[in-house]
């Protein structure tokens, strides 16, 4: 069975651009164009598509307006089109708020020399979609995303450190686990699969609801407690260390895993600077990228956690992390942000008797 792609775009041409990619891979098919979220809704009913592709900005309806009703009314997986500017990008982060899978920007139709490359991003994202959990969404619950408690040693926030990645639904992942961190966790630094562009909304999103302070790494900057880093859209992230400092490094190296940042990259960086002091966590993603680096950090002695399968929009990333015996404990997103200050609180107690 070929999964049933609709295409809603306004522009005649991506959707004609759109339709080519998809009809050209032997797993999909596009079985209805529309150039607006009204035609959409009826196109919805007749064809029940598996994965949607719709324009974040549209006609007639907004594209988010169009959105959060499909998403209450008869949940779906949606891939978001998104134009490349600030706009384009703050729209895209509040996307994936009311539940789009994931995103892929507008393709550039007179640079024909990417354009396998893109049709390529464009298959996987769908075949990603496709396999995607996809729940009603719900209010969230009071209380949902209440910091946790301060940990008591400042010496745990200043040595130790929290490594994260993540990929497919991994926006509103960390999102989730960041809202939960105390004002003095230790730092973290964080490789989320991103293009260049939307990572520094993405950060300022997140700086905006969270207790501590979120940013887009610029590299060279000291890992500081209270502090998050998240890989810029157009390098990997690494975590090196200065005397008794931690400190960030961006560098763009060729894609790992065809990825760029990759959390492998990170991971590995990780194990080699801060062993036993690092938390890995892995979250929701499709691929393997991670699992490696995570196996690395465990065999340097870091303690890692991976997100269960009943939460993760697609358990790829952290399935496999899991089947090389890199996690120390599997868990549900709500409960990850505890599991890993209970860890490190007990570490700091050992250190102290010690």
């Amino acid at each position: 069975m070929k999964t049933k792609v609709l295409i809603v775009d306004d522009s005649a041409l991506i959707r004609s651009v759109m339709s080519e990619i998809v009809n050209s891979q032997p797993d999909m098919e596009v079985v209805a164009t529309a150039p607006d979220p009204l035609v959409a809704r009826e196109l919805i009913k007749k064809h029940n598509p598996d994965v949607l592709t719709l324009d974040v900005e549209m006609p007639k309806m907004d594209g988010l307006d169009f959105l959060e009703k499909l998403m209450r009314l008869r949940p779906m997986p949606v891939l978001m089109v998104s134009s490349l500017t600030e706009r384009g990008s703050e729209i895209t982060m509040r996307a994936l708020e009311l539940g789009a899978v994931d995103f892929v920007t507008k393709p550039k139709l007179s640079i024909q020399t990417g354009m396998r490359e893109y049709a390529d991003m464009i298959a996987d994202k769908i075949r990603g979609a496709a396999r995607a959990r996809i729940a009603p969404r719900k209010a969230q619950p009071a209380g949902a995303s209440v910091p946790l408690s301060a940990l008591r040693s400042p010496l745990i926030s200043s040595e130790k450190l929290i490594i994260i990645g993540a990929s497919t639904g991994g926006t509103e992942a960390i999102r989730e686990f960041l809202m939960q961190m105390p004002s003095d966790c230790p730092g973290i630094l964080i490789a989320q699969h991103m293009p260049e562009g939307f990572t520094s909304s993405f950060a300022k999103r997140l700086d905006s609801l969270c207790k501590i302070s979120v940013v887009e790494s610029q590299g060279n900057e000291r890992v500081l407690p209270g502090h998050a880093y998240i890989a810029p859209g157009h390098s990997h992230l690494l975590l090196t260390r200065s005397g008794a400092n931690y400190m960030t490094r961006i560098e763009q190296s060729p894609p790992v895993n065809r990825h760029r940042p990759s959390v492998d990259v990170l991971f590995r960086s990780a194990a080699q600077a801060a062993g036993k002091n690092a938390v890995g966590v892995i979250l929701t993603g499709m691929g393997k990228d991670g699992a490696a680096g995570m196996l690395e950090m465990r065999q340097a002695g870091a303690y890692n956690v991976a997100q269960d399968e009943a939460t993760c929009v697609v358990f790829g990333m952290p399935r496999e992390a899991i089947a090389i015996g890199a996690a120390h404990e599997v868990g549900p997103l709500q409960a990850l942000p505890r599991m890993v200050m209970e860890q490190l609180a007990a570490q700091g107690s050992r250190a102290l008797r010690v």
